[in-house]
This record gives structure tokens, C-alpha cells and sequence, in this order.
């Protein structure tokens, strides 16, 4: 497997007398900002027969190997396991603050969707074949009735579909512009439908850090959109969602959730990551404040109204861990404790001192509310504690219909498969 560096490059200080701030009630106790710093992973691959590590009672094998970059994961009502790959938009990171680039060898997007079909239940796909291709960076995938839907980055794509079939044959048509691209890993676009099929949600990561280009290169960008089935209908669902990625019906409360990546530049320790309810119409605070009503120091004073409407996350999830998978777990195999609860896919930083994320956590619920803390789940990706290499880096979480839990990890090119013993 060829080994790539993670690199976004700052020279700056970092304050280390700050602690990760990570809280269940949305009230998480945030330093001052201060001076950033990185800090490079270095993918290594996963040797032969090592795995992730799930806490005593569960089995981690591997699930599909052998990949391109499985960026998402999307399981079809009749089980078919849909994984789309694709890579970031180019082969170069931009430093940005000193606009300088640094080459990363991630090769060719791979644009393409993969099926992957268990038909005698024993936990391994025995029907592995490339479902779609030639796409532009697909990421969401969903299905309603006869159609099969693609969030390539600059667009929505529907298709006409059979359950079962095993090829995409037939032409699609966009039904849906949207803006493309966007800093960093912000290319990705998800989808999910409400309960009744009738409208469709669409999260649109913002173009920048902190607008620093402007809002006028932000129209339609750090939302998620309702749109119906046919593209039609458009409006912004909530907005001030910096990069809002994983979205999921909490199964209790039918609250519609998203795991959002904030913001850089402001620290080891800031901001938190988080999931949260989103309210329709509710503002998150992007670019103007974060976690509620924290003005962000590079946009003070600019819309002092809009700050105080911002609504406070439910659910911090620590600084640059870049969260971005979430799904309930709606099943019952695992215990007890996990039943209606959070996964959350977190990549890894590349703003902080030392690494942060590289796992996938767990946050217990109750009634459709967090109620217990933050805890980790899947991990054994960083090779070493206080190291830079790492094995491999999760992304998208899927809960299968025998209770199972997929784990999409890109960087190691598999998606593991967690299951209780």
C-alpha cells in the first residue's frame, strides 16, 4: 500500500496548557483562542491480519479490502451495502495561511460506486462489483421507490432503479447545481430522505475557513437543503453548519441529526467539533461565532444580530477531529448501552499539536437526548500514542440490518466490519 502524508502546513505555537473540551450537554467549557500548530499523519497501511481495536465483546474483521479511498457508506433497504470512492479535488494542499502548496500524491479520483452483496448472511460479501462510475466525486448515495441517488460535489443525481440489480445501465439525469468543490476535504455533499419520502436533505460544506474569501463565494454553501424528490422546492433547512457531513434520524425523538467539522486556526483546543439536533431554520453560528454565541476573533462585530440568534450545539466532540460519519445504532445485537445511541466517524486532525480523532466514538442516548458522555469505540488507527503514524483513517459509520456496524476507512482503502460476539 502506498504511504501518503496528511499535510496542511502552519508555522505557528501551540498552547498546550488547553484541554480538549468534550461534554454531552452542549455547555462545554472553551479556552481563549490562540496561536494553531500541526501535526502530519502518515498513513502506513494495516499489516497483514492487525485490525481496529472494539472493547471486549465484539469481533472486528475486515469487510472489503482492497478499495480506492471508500469515502461513504450507504446500506440499501433490501441490504445491499453501497460504497462510494473518491478522493479530495486535488493533489495538492494549499497552506492557508501563506498560500503556498505542498504535493500529496493521492492519485486520480477514483469516481465510483461499489456494490457489495452478502446473500448467505455470514458477515461477508460473496457479490462485489462496480455498481456506477464515471461520476464527479460522489459521496451520498439514497434510494426512494424506483430511484437511485448520487450527491456528486456539484450536483444530485437520480437514476432509475431496480431493487437487487447489480449495474447501473441507465443514464441519470441532474436534477440539482450545486456549488462545487471547497477548502480542504469540504467536496462532499450527503443525502437523506424524511421518513415519508417526501423531501430530500442535502448537506454543502462551506467553500472556506471562516469566509476569509468572502460571503459572496458562500451562497448556498454551510447549509443543509430540503429539496423534493425531483430536485424541486429548494430552501435552506438550517445554515451556519460549517462542514455539516454525516446526517441520521434519531429513531426515538424522529429528530433529523448532522456531525459537523468546524472551524481551524484557533488553537489545539478550539472548536469542538459536534453533533447536534438540527432545527428547521435554526443558524449554527458559521463564520460570524461558534458553540452558540463565541464570536470568532477574524469576524468581531461583523453580524452582532445573527451571533445572537446562533443556537448551541447539543454534543462537542473535541477540536479538529474531524467528525464527520454519524449513525444510530437502530438494531439489537449489541448490549444494551448501545441501543438508540451515536457513532461518530472521526478522520483526524491535521490543526494541532498532536493528533486527535483517528477513531470512532460512541455517544449513549436516551429518549432521543445524549445521556452520557463521549467515549471511544473503534480505535487502534494511530500506531503509536504521542506518534504520527497511522494505519489507516474512519470516516463514514453504517449500522447493517443484522446489527452490525460498517466502518468506511479511506485512508486504509477497507471497510471493517464490528460485530458482537
Amino acid at each position: 500500500m502506498v504511504a501518503y502524508f496528511t499535510v496542511i502546513l502552519m508555522a505557528c505555537n501551540s498552547n498546550k496548557s488547553q484541554s480538549q473540551p468534550q461534554d454531552t450537554t452542549g455547555n462545554a467549557t472553551l479556552p481563549a483562542p490562540g496561536e494553531s500548530k500541526t501535526s502530519y499523519s502518515k498513513v502506513i497501511g494495516w499489516p497483514e491480519g492487525k485490525t481496529p481495536i472494539a472493547p471486549a465483546g465484539f469481533n472486528v474483521t475486515k469487510y472489503a479490502g482492497s478499495l480506492t479511498n471508500p469515502r461513504w457508506i450507504y446500506i440499501a433497504p433490501n441490504g445491499d451495502v453501497f460504497v462510494a470512492q473518491a478522493t479530495t479535488e486535488s493533489k495538492k494542499i494549499v497552506d492557508v495561511i501563506s498560500g503556498k502548496s505542498k504535493s500529496q500524491n493521492l492519485g486520480d479520483s477514483p469516481n465510483s460506486i461499489v456494490l457489495f452483496r452478502d446473500t448467505n448472511k455470514d458477515g461477508k460479501p460473496d457479490v462485489s462489483k462496480v455498481f456506477l462510475s464515471g461520476l464527479n466525486r460522489p459521496f451520498g448515495m439514497l434510494i426512494i421507490g424506483n430511484s437511485f441517488y448520487v450527491a456528486n460535489t456539484d450536483g444530485v443525481w437520480m437514476y432509475p432503479y431496480k431493487e437487487g440489480q447489480e449495474e447501473m445501465t441507465s443514464a441519470g439525469k441532474k436534477i440539482l447545481d450545486l456549488p462545487a468543490g471547497g477548502y480542504n476535504n469540504h467536496w462532499t455533499r450527503n443525502l437523506i430522505a424524511s421518513s415519508n419520502n417526501s423531501k430530500i436533505y442535502v448537506s454543502v460544506g462551506s467553500g472556506s475557513n471562516v469566509a476569509e474569501h468572502g460571503m459572496q463565494n458562500e451562497v448556498r454553501r454551510a447549509n443543509i437543503l430540503e429539496i423534493n424528490p425531483d430536485g424541486s422546492g429548494e430552501r435552506v433547512y438550517a445554515s451556519g453548519l460549517r462542514n455539516p457531513v454525516g446526517m441520521a434520524w434519531n429513531p426515538t425523538s424522529k429528530v433529523l441529526w448532522t456531525a459537523v467539522n468546524e472551524r481551524d486556526e484557533l488553537g489545539d483546543d478550539l472548536v469542538p467539533d459536534y453533533i447536534t439536533g438540527v432545527k428547521d431554520g435554526g443558524f449554527y453560528g458559521w463564520p460570524f461565532s461558534y458553540f452558540g454565541q463565541h464570536e470568532d476573533p477574524r469576524r468581531a462585530g461583523e453580524n452582532p444580530e445573527l451571533v445572537k440568534k446562533a443556537i448551541v450545539p447539543d454534543v462537542a466532540l473535541g477540536a479538529h477531529t474531524a467528525s464527520l460519519g454519524l449513525a444510530f445504532y437502530n438494531q439489537t445485537s449489541f448490549p444494551e448501552k448501545y441501543r438508540n445511541g451515536a457513532f461518530i466517524g472521526q478522520h483526524g486532525s491535521w490543526n494541532r499539536s498532536t493528533l486527535a480523532g483517528y477513531k470512532v466514538a460512541f455517544v449513549p442516548f436516551k429518549d432521543g437526548k445524549p445521556a452520557g458522555k463521549l467515549e471511544d469505540f473503534l480505535t487502534g488507527f494511530i500506531v503509536e500514542k504521542g506518534g504520527n503514524d497511522v494505519y489507516g483513517r474512519p470516516v463514514a459509520v453504517a449500522v447493517t440490518p443484522d446489527g452490525a456496524l460498517l466502518v468506511a476507512d479511506d485512508a486504509g482503502n477497507t471497510i471493517w466490519r464490528v460485530a458482537a460476539k
